[in-house]
């Protein structure tokens, strides 16, 4: 996936310590190799001592577990000194644990690991650390600090939050305003802390209410099944959240097949079809709240950062953070050129 443009989404300004820290981690410009105020090597572009990173995700069942791994893999091709072990991947948390297990044995310099499931496998990542291996957590959470040196992932209520936020602003002026959501899969904390997000931003809207929701499976097919029960229930409604941009494929036929256009509609993750369809403004769908797999490649600039024993450009800490939490952008057509790039299939 090409580089993002100058905004930085490879981070985005969740944190400003984490926003500082990213953008400069990841920059070209040289006057970002020198530390701030310590005489610590800073992270650049100039290759460094060998490095050897084990990487361990779940099965690229997903557009966005694809990029996942699409992202890890060219920018650890980036960097001449970094040798990058990964796995196939598997949403079997035992088979997955076996994976991380021979990476362990293998003697990688730092492990890289998005879980299939974070709890399950958090005594893998315990095994790790207590082997002297640092472990970057990427997005599915260990239950135990303990588990990994750093944690970087998206952030999920922050999506609900914008979602609504944008929805709440395009409504504000409506009396009687309707919305309905077609979340992900409940049995998610993910998927909870989505909707939290999503019913918290509309508080700020008095004249809107939520009158209905239905949680599909992250996938076309399911997206498609309980949109067409949404609209089937719902006479009319003005505004449509869908968590997910595949299960969004879906639900843009449903809507096309039953002939609706009295709504907008607000997806989420940021694959490139719903870009597309942002730009090309043909359809209900007018945004996209981002979750951005680009935090693989950040995964990799601080593994490496890790494995060599530097500090971060643009910071003036000694050690890298222990927890980096990605900004939700809302991508519209007044931006999207911008996101394009990041934009997954």
């Amino acid at each position: 996936m090409p580089e993002t443009s100058r905004r930085g989404l490879l981070f985005g300004t969740a944190a400003v310590s984490a926003g500082a820290l990213l953008t400069a981690c990841t920059s070209n410009e040289p006057k970002n190799s020198t530390p701030a105020t310590n005489n610590v090597p800073a992270a650049d572009d100039k290759p460094g001592t060998p490095v050897t990173i084990g990487f361990a995700g779940p099965q690229a069942d997903h557009g966005w577990l694809n990029a996942i791994n699409v992202n890890a893999k060219q920018r650890a091709e980036k960097y001449s000194e970094v040798t990058l072990e990964i796995t196939e991947g598997s949403n079997d948390t035992a088979v997955q644990i076996g994976q991380i297990q021979t990476l362990i044995n293998k003697k990688v310099d730092v492990l890289v690991i998005l879980p299939a499931d974070g709890k399950a496998l958090t005594q893998v990542g315990l095994q790790a650390m207590k082997a002297g291996i640092p472990v970057i957590n990427l997005d599915r959470i260990f239950a135990s600090p303990q588990a990994y040196r750093c944690w970087i992932g998206g952030d999920n209520y922050g999506m609900g939050l914008n979602a609504g936020r944008y929805i709440g602003e395009r409504l504000k002026d409506k009396p009687n305003a309707k919305v309905v959501e077609l979340a992900g899969m409940d049995n998610l904390e993910l998927t909870k802390q989505r909707t939290q997000g999503f019913d918290d931003a509309l508080k700020n809207y008095p004249n809107i209410k939520k009158v209905a929701r239905q949680a599909a499976e992250f996938t076309v097919e399911s997206g498609q099944a309980k949109m067409a029960q949404l609209l089937q229930a719902q006479g009319t409604f003005d505004a449509l959240w869908n968590h997910d941009d595949d299960q969004g494929v879906g639900a843009l036929r449903a809507i096309q097949q039953a002939g609706r256009s009295e709504f907008l509609m607000v997806g989420g993750a940021g694959a490139k079809s719903a870009m597309d369809a942002i730009k090309a403004d043909n359809s209900v769908l007018k945004a996209t709240v981002l979750y951005p797999p680009t935090m693989a490649a950040t995964a990799i600039d601080l593994a490496r950062a890790l494995g060599q024993k530097k500090g971060v450009s643009g910071m003036s800490e000694l050690e890298i953070p222990a927890s980096i939490t990605l900004y939700s952008a809302v991508v519209t057509k007044e931006n999207v050129d911008e996101y394009l790039p990041t934009g997954f299939s």
